[in-house]
């Protein structure tokens, strides 16, 4: 066993009694679990809120959006819509985006890890499967289309990425650009996402989704194209 694994495999075995022996942290991650499962923006909110304080809520935030990328597969934008009612856009932009960041880090890591039979065990097999083919269909485009599409849950692409040979930093990179346009956007409207703009917000969504996935079409296009190309040309 490789000494990045037994160091891992140390910090989960410590999280892990923390769990079952301290109450108040179980009753705390099964609370937060539940509240993420429940794909209820008013849950979410109400829950951060409930908190009051805001140095406490900003805390809370930062673990849940952690939370959601390893163990509860659900859109993050939850999260992120929270945020900025609770902190204003810039602001709930920013602990969004540096929470997501060092959640797909970790996600990618555990993977890169642990390997691909705890990765499935995480995910599901079949989760993890059909992430595999956007990796096939999209390439290196992958992290850029899923990050942007609301729909997709981007932690599966993380784990899925740890397993591939692209290096670290280039998927940290492609995380930081990928999420950052949607981070911006979900927390600029989702500051009023209770009021009259909430019909406006949801259209953009779509069109800046569907934008974004014409754009990486005519990219993957063109690198197909390129590649049959260099291969009549050998």
């Amino acid at each position: 066993m490789k000494k990045s694994q037994i160091a891992l495999l140390v910090v989960v075995i410590a999280i892990a009694a923390i769990y079952f022996f301290v109450p108040s942290v179980k009753s705390y991650i099964d609370s937060s679990v539940s509240t993420l499962s429940s794909f209820d923006l008013n849950a979410v909110y109400h829950y951060l809120q409930s908190y009051e304080h805001k140095d406490v809520i900003a805390v809370v935030s930062f673990f849940l959006m952690i939370l959601q990328s390893i163990i509860a597969p659900v859109p993050a934008f939850l999260i992120t819509l929270s945020n900025a009612l609770i902190f204003g856009w810039a602001w709930g932009a920013l602990l969004s985006w540096s929470s997501a960041m060092v959640g797909a880090a970790m996600c990618f890591y555990i993977a890169r890890i642990l390997g691909r039979d705890v990765v499935e065990k995480i995910t599901g097999k079949r989760a993890l499967q059909a992430t595999d083919e956007y990796f096939t269909k999209y390439g290196k485009h992958t992290i850029m289309v899923c990050r942007l599409l609301p729909f997709v849950s981007f932690d599966l692409v993380s784990y899925a990425a740890g397993l591939t040979s692209m290096r670290f930093w280039s998927f940290f990179w492609a995380t930081g650009l990928g999420q950052l346009p949607a981070t911006l956007v979900y927390s600029y409207f989702g500051q009023s996402i209770f009021g009259t703009a909430s019909v406006l917000f949801w259209g953009l969504m779509m069109m800046f989704a569907f934008s974004i996935v014409v754009y990486v079409a005519k990219n993957i296009l063109k690198d197909r194209k390129a590649k049959k190309l260099g291969e009549q040309n050998t």
